[in-house]
C-alpha cells in the first residue's frame, strides 16, 4: 500500500467520523433542526483547516494498526507453515542441516539486492558451523527469472547441497540478466549432466516447488526479494550482515533447545 492509498483512506475515515460526530449531535440539542448536508461539510471542512493534524494522528494510527494487523497475519503464518518452511524435501539445505537455528532465504536470480546480499549469506555459512540455510526459488521479476529458476531446480534434482550451492553462487554472483541460456551455460560449466538437466525441467517436480514456494510467499506476505525467515521473524530486504546475526542471536535465545 502505497503513503498516497494511505494518506487518502485516512482521509476517508476522518471525514466519515467527523461527519458522524456533527450529526450526533448532543441530548440537550435533540430537538434542534437536522443538519444538513451542507452543514455537515462546512463542519468537517473547519475542522481539518483548523485542526490539520488530525489527518497525520490518524495516518500514524492507522499505519500503526496496519502494521500490527499484518505482523500478526505473518505470525500465524509462520507457525501454519512452520515444516514445509524448514523442512520442505522440495527446498535445498546448505551449511549445517542438523543446526540449532535456520534462515531460509526467497531469492530472485535478476534481484540486484540478492546478488549483494549472497556474500551475507556466503559468509554466514562459513562462520556459524550451527547454521542451516534454507533456498527457495521466489522468481518475481519477470519470465527470464522463471526460466533460470526451473534451470537451477532441475539442478537440484541431481546434485549435492555442496554442488547446487556452487552453481547458485555463479549464476546468482553473474552480470547481466539470469536467463535459461546462461543458467544453462552454468550448469555445464559446474559439471552437471545437461541431457538429464534438460528433461527434469519439464519435471512435475520443479513446477511443484514453485507453486509450493509461490503460495508460501503468499501466505507470508512476501512481495519481493530477497526476504527470509529467521526464527520467528520475516525479515524483509538485503538488510546485511549484521543485521541476520542479529537476527540468528535472537532467534537462538527464544528457542536454545530446539530448531528455531
Amino acid at each position: 500500500m502505497t503513503l498516497f492509498s494511505l494518506t487518502a483512506r485516512t482521509a476517508m475515515a476522518g471525514l466519515a467520523l467527523l461527519a458522524a460526530a456533527a450529526v450526533a449531535a448532543p441530548a440537550w440539542a435533540q430537538t434542534a433542526a437536522p443538519l444538513t448536508r451542507e452543514d455537515v461539510e462546512k463542519i468537517v471542512r473547519e475542522t481539518i483547516v483548523k485542526n490539520p493534524e488530525i489527518l497525520q494522528e490518524a495516518l500514524q494510527e492507522l499505519e500503526k494498526r496496519a502494521n500490527a494487523d499484518e505482523e500478526k497475519r505473518r505470525k500465524q503464518a509462520l507457525s501454519a507453515n512452520r515444516d514445509q518452511l524448514l523442512n520442505s524435501p522440495k527446498s535445498v539445505v546448505i551449511g549445517n542441516p542438523k543446526g540449532d537455528v535456520t534462515i531460509v532465504e526467497f531469492f530472485d536470480y535478476n534481484c540486484g539486492f540478492c546478488k549483494r546480499a549472497l556474500s551475507d549469506l556466503v559468509e554466514l555459512v562459513k562462520s556459524d558451523a550451527n547454521l542451516k540455510v534454507v533456498l527457495k526459488d521466489f522468481p518475481v521479476l519477470g519470465e527470464s527469472s522463471v526460466q533460470a529458476a526451473t534451470v537451477a531446480l532441475a539442478a537440484k534434482l541431481q546434485a549435492t547441497p555442496a554442488k547446487y550451492f556452487e552453481f547458485h553462487q555463479k549464476l546468482m554472483g553473474g552480470r547481466g540478466e539470469a536467463t535459461r541460456e546462461r543458467a544453462m551455460a552454468v550448469a555445464k560449466e559446474v559439471g552437471f549432466d545437461m541431457a538429464r538437466l534438460t528433461k527434469d525441467m519439464e519435471s512435475p517436480e520443479v513446477m511443484a516447488t514453485l507453486q509450493e514456494n509461490f503460495r508460501l510467499a503468499q501466505d507470508l506476505g512476501l512481495t519481493g526479494t530477497p526476504s527470509y525467515v529467521v526464527g520467528g521473524e520475516v525479515v524483509v530486504g538485503a538488510v546485511g550482515l549484521e543485521k541476520l546475526r542479529e537476527q540468528l542471536r535472537a532467534a537462538r535465545a527464544a528457542c536454545p533447545e530446539k530448531d528455531c
